[in-house]
Order: structure tokens, then C-alpha cells, then sequence
């Protein structure tokens, strides 16, 4: 089945939850996007809010990525196939997928050596200009709507994307089995590393935070120790770890952290804080320290998909809260009036 126009079934406009300014969020009625060549018409069924969602929500930009007309949120989506663009032959529709909302260009230097995560063509869904999932229904090219088995949800479908993040941690920190890990910062992405670096193999996994609520999570989803930053300091607990997974994005925290990693170990730093951090250089230099930086990811659906469907990572007990599309302004502001709040989702679906 391929098509040039939506099959009579589907609707011609859907809902989008648009961003027009800072805090300014309006329910609008668009098109229903055609799927071009190679491309699928996904029916989004949950999107997972992230911290740059409410970034942009509450300033209108990140750094040098502004907001400069109106722009869908959301790059978390899962949902279902429901229509094929010309020559797209990879989906039946009714699957289930997962959307990578990051199509790169293919053909450059870094595509090419597979690092297709620092392209600088890509097209990211939620990045200025480029209008996001907060919506019923995207067009994505194929290659990156990922089938997902039966036995996960849509919900599921949407939190691969966070997931894949901790994947591409684990990766550039090299966990292996015997790795011992510290994980700082026990948000979403905090909780995806250190239950990913447990399934990579890690025998000890410690995670820090100040919200007892998240350590009390982290526990029950296979963190070996946990450590409440309020009343202890990495050094005080004398873990001096292989791998640190940096989650938090606090230059304070980033510095201590880095002080404990043990000799010829690996510091990744996933959490996204100010321009600049203090660096222990001393402690890096004598210690052989490797210092790397995280963007996004790259070829890490099959390996989330897998962890999720075997159950070593439980992305259900993430989501804390769910709303409508109609309360995406909700969804965005979950975290500042509930101190519980660990990871909101949007069904953009009428109930």
C-alpha cells in the first residue's frame, strides 16, 4: 500500500498543542501531514515530556536554539502506523512504533562514520524550527519509526527515546559486566542509566540525588546503593567508581563526582547544565581520567527495544502523571507544582 493522499478512514485536520511564546501554549487545528516517499504517517499515542519541553515552554530557547515563530513540542513519541508514503516498504499499518525524532542528512562526514547523532543537518523534532510530536498524527521517514513488540505499550514506545540515552551513556562509559557505576542526578535519565548499566552488566550501581522519593525509586529498580546528596557527600560513602554516568548537569555535583571516579576510569556527562564547569584537573590528569561529553544517540533502538521488552528496564514505573493533549500546558508545568513528579505523559488521543 502506498499512497500520495490520506486513506478516506483518516481525518483531514488533527489537534497540536502549539507554542507561540514563553508559558503561551495554544490547542490548534492543523492538516493531518501526508507522508512523503519513504515516509509513514504515525498516529502519535504518548508523548513523554522532557526537561528541554519545559525549557523551552518557560524561556523560548536553549542556548543558541530560539524560538522564533510557533512551534509543536515534544520529541518522545510513540504511536502506530496508519498510512505509507510512496515506496515506504518497511511498516504494515496497525504496527506499533517508536519515532527517533532525529533524521539526519545521511550523506556527511559524520553520517558516514555512523556518528549521525552530530550531523549538522539534522532535522530533530521540538528543535527550532522544527515543529515537534505534541500533535495526533507526524510523518516520519521509516527508517526511523522503530517496530516494537507486542508486549510493550504505547507508553513504552514513547520512553524508548530517554532510554536510548542511557544506552549511549553506557556505551561511551564502556560498561561492562564487573563495572562499577555511579550515576548522579535521579530524574528520568538518571533512572534509565543505572538501570541500563545494571543490565550492560555492572555489579554495583550507586545512585546520588536529594529527593528521597527518586533514591526510594531507584532502589526498587535495581540500584545497588543509593546516596542522599542533602546529608552525604560522594567522597564521605569512599565509592570510587569505574564509570560515572553524570545526570544531574550541576556544576557542583560534576565536580565532586569526577574527584571519586577511580584510576583510568570514565566520566560521561549527560546532563545538560550552564556553558561551563569546574574540571578537577588534577584528579584527571593523575588519575588518567577520560572525560566525555554526550549528544543525544545514535543506532541504540534495538538495544532499548530489547531491554524493554525483556523487562531489565522498567520504563513503566517512570511516568508519574498523564494528561490530554488539551492539558499539554499541564504536562509542562507537572514538575514545578509536584515535587513527586518523575516523567508526564501527553495521549494526544481523544479519550
Amino acid at each position: 500500500m502506498t499512497v500520495t493522499t490520506l486513506p478516506s478512514h483518516l481525518p483531514s485536520t488533527m489537534r497540536a498543542a502549539v507554542l507561540r511564546a514563553p508559558r503561551e501554549l495554544e490547542i490548534q487545528e492543523r492538516p493531518v501531514p501526508r507522508p512523503g516517499p519513504g515516509q509513514v504517517l504515525v498516529r502519535i499515542e504518548a508523548v513523554g515530556i522532557c526537561g528541554s519541553d519545559v525549557h523551552y515552554y518557560e524561556h523560548g530557547r536553549i542556548a543558541d536554539f530560539v524560538v522564533r515563530s510557533p512551534m509543536v513540542l515534544g520529541h518522545e513519541p510513540g504511536g502506530t502506523v496508519v498510512a505509507l508514503g510512496p515506496g515506504a516498504r518497511r511498516h504494515q499499518p496497525g504496527q506499533l512504533v517508536s519515532v527517533e525524532p532525529g533524521v539526519p542528512c545521511g550523506t556527511c562526514a559524520q553520517c558516514r562514520r555512523g556518528r549521525y547523532n552530530l550531523c549538522p543537518d539534522v532535522s530533530f523534532y521540538a528543535t527550532p524550527p522544527v515543529d515537534g510530536a505534541l500533535c495526533e498524527y507526524v510523518a516520519v521517514d521509516e527508517n526511523f519509526a522503530h517496530p516494537v513488540p507486542d508486549r510493550l505499550t504505547a507508553e513504552a514506545a514513547a520512553l524508548l527515546e530517554p532510554l536510548s540515552v542511557g544506552v549511549w551513556a553506557s556505551r561511551k562509559g564502556r560498561v561492562t559486566p564487573g563495572s562499577r557505576v555511579l550515576v548522579t542526578g535521579a530524574g528520568p535519565i538518571g533512572l534509565v542509566a543505572a538501570q541500563t548499566a545494571r543490565a550492560f552488566g555492572a555489579t554495583e550501581v550507586v545512585v546520588s540525588d536529594i529527593a528521597p522519593h527518586r533514591l526510594d525509586l531507584a532502589r526498587q529498580l535495581g540500584a545497588t546503593a543509593t546516596v542522599d546528596a542533602r546529608d552525604t557527600g560522594l567522597a564521605a560513602t569512599g565509592f570510587a567508581p569505574d564509570v560515572l554516568l553524570e545526570c544531574s548537569g550541576v556544576p557542583a555535583v560534576i565536580d565532586e563526582a569526577i574527584r571519586t571516579v577511580g584510576r583510568a576510569g570514565r566520566a560521561v556527562l549527560v546532563g545538560m547544565g550552564g556553558d561551563s564547569v569546574p574540571l578537577p584537573l588534577a584528579h584527571v590528569q593523575n588519575f588518567e581520567i577520560e572525560v566525555t561529553g554526550t549528544f543525544r544517540y545514535a543506532n541504540t533502538w534495538p538495544t532499548a527495544i530489547a531491554l524493554a521488552a525483556s523487562g531489565e528496564v522498567r520504563l513503566d514505573r517512570l511516568v508519574s502523571h498523564r494528561y490530554g493533549l488539551e492539558e499539554a500546558g499541564q504536562a509542562l508545568t507537572a514538575a514545578a507544582r509536584d515535587r513527586t513528579t518523575i516523567k508526564p505523559l501527553v495521549r494526544p488521543q481523544p479519550s
